[in-house]
């Protein structure tokens, strides 16, 4: 794809991201004076690529306060929601907040996930061509293939649901999807189909999942096969596709744990939690400062935008969390926060979330986190309610209960269960970037009413119908003006 914004060469790239995410990236030679061949002659080479993908996904772009790498786009796919509140106008995200970012093809809100995800995977086809013929272990070439392969559809994945329309399962599904992108070349590529972009991401995944068999993963930066089976569920929910969803979660999250209460309410920000399968640590010497998640989302920063407009839960979603449930303590319903140390200038706002806690008020560092075992007992217990099956209810109870001790076995059946398990998905999922594509793959509409959201912040975006050509963002004017083959979407 010729791009501007995507067209970076190898050497480039690893400038960016020659801090790796092991604890030794300072002792790593500077990839800048290594050339193409040299970085893919080796796997311990192409590994030195992967741990900047790693990395890549908490480096700030542009040098832009909300471009601070994945975390950034987390952002944007949540407050583009119902269940996020901005109490008052805040200069930062408003445009996606109230979806004028979403229509307008030269914003920054449409080209920075478009440029972002096809940079990461223009990196990951640099391992995927170069790593049959590198020096190396088979061993060490499946880690180092099976991680790239599932960046590689995990962008693709994002993009796909963010520019394209929504899949419909049993349909031909032959709406434009985005481009495929497998090579590492400056050539044009028009928007493959919905239905091809899936194919393609699927045969990643199904990759993935053998080759990453029996890797034990360092940290959790790195992608193993619990990932792997874990990424395959959530595509699989998001194609209707119900039993791969229900086998594939369950495959991810057996032999894993959730966390107790008293550690679900520490503040989310420690990617060595038990309940992590793949997030980004933010150690000292790689902190982006006021473009860290932490900086945005969490409550005890003391950044400008934190003071003046911390983000808040959707009062009607904060009504229906039971107060014996630990995730009704991660909000403060007065705003007064009595348990977490504010800024004497931290204005107060109710409803205001306390889920992501930054290290101190001075330290904006937050781990973020991108998979979570909570999120595999969702896709099961939906997948399985959709199918019908019994146990559906046994699998959400096993997860409600770890939050909530009073829950008892829900007698919901069809699509009152159904209904049940996604709302528990709004609260336990709350601020780390689903509610978008929640309401995109459910054909949902955006529905703030009767709740804390502003008429006037959002500019009268308080219901939005599925049926809305805003649930596709446009293409970024800066990729049409440089590859021809693109069509955009509907202006």
């Amino acid at each position: 794809m010729k791009s501007n914004y995507i067209k970076l060469i190898f050497c480039t790239i690893s400038i960016v991201m020659l801090a790796s995410c092991s604890d030794d990236f300072l002792d790593k030679k500077p990839t800048e004076f290594v050339d193409s061949d040299a970085a893919t002659k080796t796997t311990a080479n192409l590994m030195t690529t992967l741990n900047g993908i790693h990395r890549s996904l908490y480096i700030q772009y542009d040098g832009l306060q909300n471009q601070g790498g994945i975390g950034g786009i987390m952002q944007q796919t949540d407050i583009v929601g119902e269940d996020i509140v901005f109490p008052v106008t805040n200069g930062w995200f408003l445009t996606v907040y109230n979806w004028s970012g979403l229509n307008n093809e030269n914003s920054g809100d449409v080209l920075y996930p478009y440029r972002t995800y096809y940079r990461i995977i223009r990196n990951a086809n640099t391992i995927i061509n170069a790593v049959d013929n590198a020096t190396g272990s088979v061993a060490e070439k499946n880690i180092v293939k099976g991680q790239a392969l599932l960046y590689r559809a995990f962008c693709h994945f994002q993009l796909v649901q963010i520019y394209g329309k929504r899949y419909v399962n049993g349909a031909t599904n032959s709406q434009p999807g985005v481009p495929i992108i497998l090579t590492v070349g400056s050539d044009n590529f028009p928007r493959s189909t919905v239905e091809e972009v899936y194919t393609q991401i699927n045969k990643d995944l199904d990759e993935a999942n053998t080759l990453l068999i029996g890797y034990v993963k360092p940290n959790n930066s790195h992608l193993n096969l619990k990932v792997a089976q874990g990424l395959k569920a959530r595509v699989a929910l998001t194609q209707g596709q119900w039993a791969v969803a229900a086998d594939y979660a369950n495959k991810a999250r057996t032999g894993l744990s959730l966390m107790s209460i008293p550690e679900y309410g520490a503040g989310f920000n420690d990617y060595t939690n038990k309940e992590w399968m793949w997030g980004s640590h933010i150690n000292e010497v790689q902190t982006l400062y006021f473009a860290n998640f932490g900086a945005y989302m969490s409550r005890n920063f003391s950044s400008t935008v934190i003071r003046t407009c911390p983000k808040a839960i959707n009062s009607k979603l904060y009504n229906l969390i039971p107060s014996t449930d630990v995730r009704s303590t991660i909000f403060s319903k007065t705003g007064q926060h009595p348990n977490i140390t504010l800024v004497a200038a931290a204005s107060k706002y109710p409803y205001t979330s306390q889920k992501f806690l930054a290290i101190s008020t001075g330290d904006s560092r937050c781990d973020v986190p991108y998979m979570r075992t909570a999120e595999m007992y969702l896709i099961e217990a939906e997948a399985k309610a959709r199918l019908g099956q019994a146990d559906a209810t046994t699998v959400l109870f096993s997860f409600v209960k770890s939050r909530n001790p009073s829950y008892v076995l829900s007698a919901n059946t069809g699509q009152a269960l159904v209904d049940e398990i996604l709302l528990q998905r709004r609260i336990e999922l709350w601020g780390e970037g689903f509610r978008f594509f929640d309401l995109k793959r459910t054909n949902s509409p955006l529905d703030r009413t009767g709740a804390n959201h502003d008429p006037a912040i959002v500019n009268g975006v308080l219901n939005v119908l599925p049926t809305d050509k805003r649930w596709q963002w446009l293409i970024p004017k800066a990729e049409i003006n440089a590859n021809p083959l693109i069509v955009q979407n509907e202006l």
